[in-house]
């Protein structure tokens, strides 16, 4: 989360141009492929993030967070919300 609207606008347009960290690059790539199919995931996706520095904590956490939001967006499309 960032208050910084110019970064929030960067992640959104193209997560792979926004100026992150190579670790925050390695967590986005991450939750945008669990996003386009999480059954692509796999173990070579959980080591690029125990080599950018993230434990099997913080992987669960990304991929909790990822999820839920990707959860309640459709929940919400599905509803009609926003509309």
């Amino acid at each position: 989360m960032t208050l910084d609207e110019a970064l929030a606008n960067a992640i959104r347009e193209d997560h792979t141009t926004a100026p992150v960290s190579d670790e925050e690059h390695v967590m986005l790539d991450y939750a945008a492929k669990l996003t386009r199919d999480a059954t692509q995931i796999g173990p070579e996706d959980h080591d690029r993030l125990r080599k950018a520095g993230f434990d099997d904590t913080g992987i669960l956490q990304i991929t909790l967070i990822a999820s839920w939001f990707n959860y309640i967006n459709r929940v919400a499309d599905a509803l009609g919300v926003g509309r």
